[in-house]
């Protein structure tokens, strides 16, 4: 039938009331993303479907697990004992994972593992362990390396994910059975239920390319509550709006009020995340008593910090040669237990880019660049001569591996060469935009890089080795080394 926005929720029920037939209830329905917002339009949904007097009758909500899907089948294709409206929901439904979705299911077990939710953890990571059919035995510390595609970046000390399994075996949680779940669920609802009964499906993560989701887009109504998880401005744009919304209604119910730079200290302390977000300004509402207005200082003084910063913002830091804030970004980052070796690359990956960026500002074709151009003047005048530099480097590689292959080639046999196909350059991290069709990244780069001469930065990777140095052969304190090495970079 169709996909909407969970802002589009209220004006499409709106259409339940004057019974008009586009915007008559759908048989199913299924409702992804954020699980504080697909809560709030389940909540919004069910209001419409079933008065708040008759739900605990004709509403019956079944747990996510693949083995309850049999029975939410069964349950939405009965009628109701009392006349109107049923409802069956399968609440937090992990059936539309996929094996895309490994990487994602382990960093969503480790992310609830940090925010102290040890029950989604264990969700996820069982998800997980079905969905790759593993036992205990395969994720124990001798084999894990062998089951699991692990990234050390996002993996780090292994500490939390043995106490999830920890958690898990206490328990005696069962790891769930993949099935044919997915192929029941498809035909009933291309079979289609008794008239009146309906069926909502909740979960976080979608995979649009499965059948079973394209029959129920085609069937029925999906209600996307997914908000971009990117570092992209377009993406922090759409999750700073998600969290002023969610604000707004909090402090509207309470009668509280709260301006824009106590918003911002508030999103500095918890960054994307809905649900520490709503419970920290649950938590100012209770604070400030009969008092309206909510205050910087009251962020200040009663809450505490759960951002996880990124590695970007770490960089950028280190970009501006802001000395505060790339040591207190270090602190953070050693805290989440990244390992400083790794935290040692990343500096030195964005000093890399910034000297390549310097190469381009001192060719030819970076003369017509300078600090004070405005973004729509770089988008149009030094973006294509950033382009044409790239080429240019392209083709200075492509011309050193042709004179590398002649030289090799003469100590080759004939018939070692007979069917070798040319190479044609791979990617290289000498290229300055990577994605011509995001140029903003690249500006902000153009603009960092004017902060360094080329000498600096030559003298920074001097500085970098000598850390990897003092990192891998002393057993100096690692800490210490990296703030040297940021110390004598940034000043």
């Amino acid at each position: 039938m169709s996909e909407i926005n969970y802002k589009e929720l209220k004006n499409y029920l709106m259409g339940f009331e004057k019974k008009r037939k586009p915007e008559a209830p759908a048989p199913v329905y299924l409702i992804h993303g954020e699980e504080l917002l697909w809560n709030t339009a389940l909540e919004t949904l069910l209001d419409a479907l079933i008065p708040g007097k008759d739900r605990s009758l004709n509403y019956d909500p079944v747990d996510g697990t693949n083995e309850k899907i049999k029975a939410a089948i069964e349950g939405v294709n009965t009628y109701s004992l009392l006349s109107g409206t049923k409802v069956v929901a399968i609440i937090d439904s992990k059936i539309f994972y996929s094996k895309q979705d490994e990487g994602s299911l382990l960093d969503n077990a480790k992310t609830a593992f940090e925010a102290k939710n040890m029950k989604a953890a264990a969700k996820y990571l069982l998800s997980l362990m079905g969905l790759m059919n593993l036992t205990f035995e395969d994720i124990s510390l001798e084999n894990r390396s062998k089951t699991l595609k692990l990234d050390p970046e996002n993996f780090g000390d292994a500490a939390w994910f043995d106490k999830i399994v920890t958690y898990c075996t206490d328990k005696k949680l069962s790891i769930p059975s993949e099935g044919d779940n997915a192929a029941l669920l498809q035909k009933a609802v291309e079979k289609g239920f008794p008239k009146g009964n309906h069926l909502i499906i909740t979960t976080d993560m979608v995979d649009k390319r499965r059948k079973l989701y394209k029959i129920i887009l085609k069937n029925g109504v999906v209600i996307n509550c997914s908000v971009p998880k990117g570092a992209r401005r377009a993406d922090q744009l759409a999750q700073e709006a998600a969290l002023v919304e969610q604000m707004e209604t909090l402090l509207h119910g309470s009668g509280k009020t709260m301006d824009r730079r106590t918003f911002r200290a508030m999103y500095e302390l918890t960054g994307f995340d809905l649900r520490i977000f709503s419970e920290n300004l649950n938590t100012l509402i209770s604070y400030v008593g009969d008092r309206k207005k909510i205050a910087q200082d009251d962020v200040k003084n009663v809450l505490k910090r759960t951002k996880k910063d990124p590695i970007y913002e770490f960089t950028n830091a280190i970009s501006d040669r802001n000395v505060e804030e790339s040591l207190f970004f270090l602190n953070s980052l050693l805290s989440d237990n990244l390992h400083p070796l790794q935290i040692l690359a990343a500096i030195t990956n964005q000093i890399r880019k910034l000297l390549i960026v310097r190469g381009f500002i001192e060719s030819p074709h970076g003369k017509s660049w300078h600090s004070g151009i405005q973004y729509g003047q770089f988008k149009s005048g030094i973006m294509p001569a950033v382009q044409r530099y790239d080429r240019d480097i392209l083709n200075q590689l492509e011309e050193w591996d042709d004179m590398l292959s002649k030289n090799v080639g003469t100590n080759q046999s004939r018939s070692e060469k007979v069917g070798k196909k040319k190479k044609k350059p791979t990617a290289t991290d000498l290229v300055i935009a990577k994605n011509p069709q995001s140029p903003y990244p690249v500006y902000q780069m153009l603009l960092k890089s004017e902060k360094f001469t080329t000498h600096e930065l030559i003298a920074a990777f001097e500085k970098l080795s000598e850390a990897d140095l003092r990192l891998k052969s002393t057993r100096q304190n690692q800490k210490l080394v990296l703030e040297q090495a940021i110390l004598g970079i940034c000043r």
